[in-house]
């Protein structure tokens, strides 16, 4: 087999998916002839423990020793082939395209003109427009307060990154828009904008190197992030409280402090930057691990469908976010695939406390809620952002399809029975140890045209993310999936 580069690193996603970048999987597609699978509505179901395994080539791989299913080990793709050749075909025939670099896919591979790019050009442009203005004389306004202008460009990253602030843009878009007489059209378009807001944030950031070294990234922003915000106050008490005309500080600073725009946008800042720290609890947690390759973290109280929650051994140095599963009564869950040191150190040792941040955030599954139909498409471990919507009331009519691997032996017993007890035209389970491989953009395609869905929702990595909604978008469906910008 062909070596391909690896990149190790664990990276994370707004939509609260822990997953192992790996560079070598292809996603959709199994090397074998195109084989029609019956629609979400007929009386087969592709749950794996049932017998429908006739449907699709049986794979001989192992159980996956990672929740997405399109990151399996580079021996899993000899297997198939080794599956293909046993059942007669010649193995000259099987061709699959050259794997794109997971990297690529999440740096490059979003097209030019998305709306988290937009949003980025549209910030850069406007600053340079006010900055050659102000340059040339003929913005006087800004010539006079750049500082402001500076301080004012910092109060707009914070606030489109305040988990706490988004949460009530979330709350306030569902319950305005979830009406069924408001255009599809305008849903589309703010859960489109909701979910790039990070483009005004990111304005600054280096995209690879966040990457790359993301556990490096993290702590400088935060620990500068807390210096550059204590060098703004000394910075705004120094210059309104100093009167250049007569060289001396004033008496009264604080009259002088709150008749400035400088002061309220900072302390505006200071607030959005303290909210989610007031939060920070150390609770009890009880983990269990249904295998070597995951672990579910279960703590006290209900959360409602679509909401992420972070959880850290260390709240200094490392936070983690995961989606959420609960039925919104006594207690909520975790799912965490053992992919990185912390996820690993869950299952070889586990805690008995762990440090949460209790105000929970909104993701694009939250906007589920906003329409009346919508399919919901996830591998491996990105069911437990989906997974709520199946154990409580939900705003709107869900079909969830989930392609995965080794069901009971990977999430254990409890989670395969939740997605046992609901009708087969709206749990679509294709367990890959049992089935094979299936064309996973197909598959969702065809899903969404029979269940009549408005609009896709997806939770993959970042190349099977991209090629289902891509698919949907082509068949003229409304897609949405994780554009891996934290």
């Amino acid at each position: 087999m062909e070596n391909h580069e690896k990149i190790g690193k664990s990276s994370s996603c707004r939509s609260g998916v822990a997953f192992e970048i790996k560079s070598h999987a292809d996603p959709s597609v199994i090397p074998a002839p195109v084989i029609n699978y019956p629609h979400a509505g007929n009386s087969s179901s592709r749950r794996s423990w049932l017998s429908s395994s006739e449907l699709y080539l049986r794979s001989m791989s192992r159980n996956s020793s990672h929740f997405c299913d399109n990151n399996d080990d580079e021996d899993d793709g000899d297997d198939e082939i080794l599956a293909y050749v046993e059942e007669g075909h010649e193995h000259e025939g099987v061709v699959k395209k050259p794997p794109s670099s997971r990297l690529s896919v999440i740096l490059l591979d979003q097209g030019l003109f998305t709306v988290y790019k937009r949003l980025f050009v549209v910030c850069i442009a406007l600053n340079i427009t006010g900055l050659v203005l102000a340059a040339t004389g003929k913005f006087q306004y800004a010539r006079n307060r750049a500082a402001l202008f500076s301080i004012a460009n910092i109060f707009a990253s914070v606030l489109c990154r305040s988990e706490a602030f988004l949460r009530v843009v979330f709350w306030l878009a569902v319950n305005v828009l979830r009406w069924s007489w408001v255009p599809l059209r305008l849903k589309t378009m703010t859960t489109s904008s909701l979910q790039s807001l990070g483009g005004i944030h990111s304005s600054c950031a280096l995209p690879l190197f966040r990457h790359l070294h993301h556990n490096v990234f993290e702590r400088t922003h935060r620990f500068a992030g807390w210096a550059a915000l204590a060098l703004l106050w000394a910075f705004i008490i120094l210059t309104i409280s100093y009167d250049p005309n007569t060289k001396s500080y004033t008496n009264d600073l604080k009259l002088r402090l709150i008749r400035r725009q400088e002061f309220w946008f900072t302390v505006g800042i200071t607030v959005l930057i303290i909210i989610p720290w007031l939060t920070v609890r150390r609770v009890r947690v009880r983990v269990s691990s249904p295998s070597g390759h995951a672990s579910i973290i279960k703590f006290d109280g209900g959360v409602k469908a679509g909401i992420l929650g972070r959880i850290s051994p260390s709240p200094y140095s490392e936070w983690h976010a995961f989606g959420i599963v609960s039925d919104n009564k006594n207690e909520h869950m975790m799912l965490a695939g053992a992919v990185g040191d912390f996820t690993k150190s869950l299952v070889s040792d586990p805690p008995s406390y762990l440090w949460v941040r209790q105000v929970h955030f909104a993701g694009l599954p939250y906007l589920t809620n906003m329409y009346n139909r919508v399919l919901l498409v996830a591998t491996g471990s990105g069911i437990c952002v989906f997974l709520s919507f199946l154990l409580q009331p939900c705003k709107a009519e869900v079909c969830l399809l989930w392609v995965t691997k080794g069901v009971e032996q990977n999430f254990g017993i409890e989670i395969k029975e939740w997605m046992s007890g609901h009708p087969t035209e709206k749990v679509i389970v294709h367990d890959t140890a049992v089935l094979g491989r299936p064309n996973v953009k197909q598959m969702s395609v065809d899903t969404a045209k029979n269940f009549g869905a408005e609009v896709v929702i997806v939770t993959s990595n970042p190349e099977g993310s991209r090629d289902v909604v891509d698919a949907c978008k082509a068949a003229g469906i409304a897609a949405f999936g994780p554009i891996w910008d934290s």
